[in-house]
């Protein structure tokens, strides 16, 4: 089929909760290609989860090898996957007698980690999460209400009680919203859908001492930062804390649904048989796809990759900024999760990019999220790099040839 008729498809038969562009039909390493063969270099990397790339080889024997075995028994059984991947997952997390628990998606893993919280609290009269405003941790009604962002919350009331907001990187603003109810903090270390705003470097350890303070629970929202996006296992490991679990999804699986709770020592015994439960989390498909993830990454080094074409990235990125000072305010993010800040809207930019040959995402109104594999090489950053200045001067030049007076739009000076 070729694109219109996807689109014919998908317009009469689904849902109306999404607005796609392209028909991407394949995928191999850093590039896909679209229902009419063009080429794309992928730099949203389905929004942070294809973290090793598109149809990893390693990936795709662990999947055909297991679905050729046993794909599903419910957890009333064991499977050797599971306890296997949660080693991997408890010992690179550097928790003290951390335990996990496996789901599906990243709005299940944080819906685990606020009952989680919950029952910590239940003996204490605690069960208020606090939560930062421009969070974003998922779209059911608990996490859609911990997300500190109206607009995803609007026509979905009554919301569930139990939520308070602080401001991101504002310790005050946290202190002053813990009381007596309180259980714990949710936090993530950057902002994805925030405007890619990582954590202040002092912030989460501040925010640590705050929560050892008051003797409740430091919680981070790994599920966009996870699995080596920012050049480290886990986001909250750039800051030299410990949080009392964290939740993961997106890059875990590659692609393969799978979301997951870690939880330290304080937390890892709380769940008993009857608390909390899944069909579908942690089958040994599952399970499979995500060993492979954990391989892959450390075998090829993707962690040091991260870090090295991160740094490249930002070079070459802070370089397009300066030629476009007027318009384009910053290059802020950690490892392969970068964020162009714009003064003007990022829509525009996106779909010139796009044109182009290059996906990247609009997000926060101003900001082109950028996302590549974490095994892309130097060479399509390069190639990359290339497309935005091109796009950032035909943007230049619109925007103005839109404005009669260039001061006042803030271009063409």
């Amino acid at each position: 089929m070729n694109t219109s008729e996807i689109a014919e498809l998908q317009k009469r038969y689904l849902m109306s909760t999404y607005a796609p562009g392209v028909a991407l039909v394949e995928g191999a390493g850093t590039c896909v290609w679209d229902a009419e063969g063009n080429e794309y270099l992928d730099f949203v990397s389905g929004v942070a989860v294809t973290n090793i790339g598109h149809c990893h080889p390693r990936m795709v024997r662990a999947v055909q090898d297991q679905v050729a075995t046993l794909v599903h028994v419910s957890n009333l059984y064991y499977n050797e996957k599971q306890p296997l991947l949660a080693k991997a997952l408890s010992e690179r997390s550097g928790l003290p007698g951390a335990k996990c628990f496996f789901c599906n998606s990243g709005a299940e893993a944080n819906e685990g980690l606020i009952k989680l919280a919950r029952l910590w609290g239940s003996d204490k009269g605690r069960y208020e999460i606090v939560t930062m405003r421009q969070s974003f941790h998922g779209r059911t009604l608990a996490t859609l209400t911990a997300t500190g962002q109206e607009k995803v919350q609007k026509g979905f009331g009554p919301l569930p009680e139990g939520f308070v907001y602080a401001n991101f990187n504002d310790l005050q603003s946290v202190q002053d919203a813990i009381v007596s109810k309180t259980a714990a903090v949710l936090v993530e270390a950057l902002q994805g859908e925030g405007g890619v705003i990582p954590a202040d470097p002092a912030f989460l350890p501040a925010l640590r001492r705050l929560c050892d303070e008051k003797g409740i629970l430091l919680l981070v929202d790994e599920v966009q930062c996870g699995m080596g996006r920012t050049g480290k296992w886990f986001g909250f490991q750039h800051y030299g804390v410990q949080p009392d679990a964290f939740s993961l999804a997106k890059g875990l699986g590659n692609g393969f649904p799978i979301g997951a709770i870690v939880a330290g020592e304080a937390l890892a015994g709380l769940f008993q048989p009857g608390h909390h439960a899944t069909t579908f989390g942690g089958t040994p498909l599952a399970c499979s796809a995500a060993l492979a993830v954990v391989d892959v990454i450390e075998e090829e080094q993707l962690l040091a990759n991260a870090m090295m074409m991160g740094a490249f990235f930002v070079e070459g990125l802070c370089e397009i900024a300066a030629r476009h000072k007027k318009w384009i305010a910053q290059v802020r993010g950690l490892g392969l999760l970068l964020g162009l800040v714009l003064d003007v809207p990022a829509l525009p930019l996106q779909k010139r990019l796009q044109e182009k040959g290059l996906l990247a995402l609009a997000t926060a109104g101003n900001v082109l999220r950028l996302l590549p594999p974490l095994n892309v090489s130097r060479e399509e950053i390069e190639q990359a790099l290339k497309l935005i200045a091109e796009a950032c001067a035909e943007l230049h030049d619109e925007l103005a040839a839109q404005s009669p007076n260039p001061c006042q739009c803030g271009v063409g000076q």
